[in-house]
């Protein structure tokens, strides 16, 4: 056998061996029995002399720096040629250039794969970086079409506020002049009201149906209404201040916040990535603090100058209302005070045919009162009339009840006798709801007779105080001017 190898003494000092060796099958009996090689040679340790015994048992394996002295002392042993028959075999020169080829093959792997990796490494970067910066120029442009669209909606609100100051100034003066107007008209209420003041001994049934006092309830009516007009019209003039200012400053609200909102926005623009103030805020892209999407914060924006324009709409068409509301009444109470005094003078032709009809009136109600109270006895005699009846039948459905046994059927006789007091329960309701009916009408006719009695007796004192009280008081007039509302 040819001698290739390391001797074992070699071997001993030098444990660390290439891992990229394979395994060496020719060897492998060796190192199973390692007793072979002394066998096939007895005296294979017999060359070995003291000295290097000594120096392999002073220079033990403790750390790598020891098996580098180790290898120094070993490589400085003098190796005489009579030692080759003693060496040991472990690989061929197959297995040392597959050693050679396998190590060449993975370096090569190996290059390749960091190549590879560096390459892709590099185009991850690459691509990851325009990625980024796509995304921020992104980012930026959305942001600023956000600025443009907070510009734009800042300009609306802005327009918008400056018409309704406007608004709010001219509905504040109209408001103004419709308190004077309405200041004016307590002068003809009060002479209207003094007048009704010394009718109102009558009955108020005199008052409706002569026509002096509708007349002049008809000018207390126009009076109070053109009063109660401006009374309603002035609050919904206040009613509207409150709106339009409401409005106002919700769109003033918004429009702070819209400022404030560009000028974060702005800021938020012109940030680049070697700009100050910025910095690591972790976690912040998973809380959202939003309380609106792009549509409802548009829309909010235009619902409050929808709103605005509302309200502006209707605070013109209230100053419309306002100014035709003052011309309209000025005439019409103006024309009914002319109207009452013309109509006084026909009011003692009118009273007698009125006490005249009131008399007609009150005979009959006092006939139909008689009548109706005839009626009312005719039907609690009915009344009692059917209570024996009752009883009789109640009292066979009672006696019945104690037959016994079998005996106690439902027979045709039981039959009829349920009918029977349920037709007279049946009657005895009607009769009292028909008894219930009569006497409500009675007590409304005697209430009605009471009315007509009153009318009556104070017919003589009504022309009386339409002559003398009356129609002295009836001289002044407001003019026109202080009407609407001016001074």
């Amino acid at each position: 056998m040819e001698l290739i190898g390391s001797t074992l003494t070699a071997t001993y000092a030098r444990p660390k061996t290439s891992h990229f060796l394979p395994a060496i099958s020719t060897m492998a009996s060796s190192y199973r029995n390692p007793q072979t090689a002394l066998v096939t040679n007895p005296g294979a340790n017999l060359w070995r002399t003291s000295s290097y015994y000594k120096s392999s048992s002073s220079l033990p394996l403790t750390s790598p720096m020891q098996r580098e002295d180790f290898d120094l002392v070993r490589a400085k042993t003098t190796m005489y040629p009579s030692n080759r028959s003693i060496l040991t075999t472990r690989y061929t020169p197959d297995d040392w250039f597959k050693s050679n080829n396998n190590n060449y093959r993975e370096s090569e792997s190996s290059r390749k794969g960091a190549e590879r990796l560096r390459k892709d490494t590099i185009r991850l970067m690459q691509d990851r970086e325009q990625i980024t910066r796509r995304t921020q120029e992104n980012t930026s442009k959305n942001i600023a079409e956000r600025v443009n669209d907070i510009v734009f909606w800042r300009s609306e609100l802005t327009h918008e506020i400056d018409n309704m100051v406007t608004e709010i100034a001219a509905l504040s003066e109209v408001k103004r002049r419709l308190e004077r107007a309405l200041a004016e008209t307590e002068g003809p209420l009060q002479v209207s009201q003094e007048c009704l003041y010394h009718r109102e001994k009558r009955m108020s049934i005199d008052l409706v149906h002569d026509d002096v006092e509708k007349d002049l309830i008809k000018e207390v009516e126009v009076i109070k209404s053109c009063q109660e007009k401006m009374r309603r019209h002035l609050d919904r003039a206040i009613a509207q201040l409150a709106a339009n200012r409401a409005a106002q400053h919700e769109l003033e609200k918004d429009l702070s916040d819209k400022v404030t909102a560009h000028r974060i926005d702005d800021k938020c623009h012109h940030l680049r990535n070697t700009s100050d103030g910025i910095g690591f805020y972790r976690g912040i892209d998973r809380i959202d603090h939003s309380v609106s999407l792009p549509d409802s914060w548009s829309k909010f924006t235009d619902d409050n100058i929808l709103r605005s324009q509302s309200e502006r709409a209707a605070s013109h068409k209230l100053r419309d209302e306002i100014e035709i509301l003052l011309s309209s009444t000025s005439s019409e109470m103006w024309n009914q005070f002319s109207n009452v005094n013309v109509a006084f003078t026909n009011r003692i032709s009118e009273t007698s045919d009125a006490k005249n009809s009131l008399q007609a009136h009150l005979a009959k109600t006092l006939q139909e009162i008689f009548q109706t109270e005839m009626l009312i006895e005719s039907l609690k005699r009915a009344l009692r009339d059917k209570e024996s009846p009752l009883k009789v039948a109640q009292t066979r459905l009672e006696e019945r009840t104690r037959r016994p046994n079998i005996e106690l059927c439902r027979d045709n006789p039981h039959h009829r006798l349920v009918s029977e007091v349920r037709e007279i329960e049946d009657t005895i309701r009607k009769l009292q709801e028909r008894l219930m009916e009569a006497e409500n009408t009675l007590q409304t006719l005697v209430r009605t007779k009471v009315t007509l009695e009153h009318d009556l007796s104070i017919k003589g004192h009504s022309l009386f105080l339409d002559q003398d009280r009356c129609m002295s008081i009836r001289k002044s007039f407001p003019s026109m001017p202080r009407l609407v509302g001016y001074t």
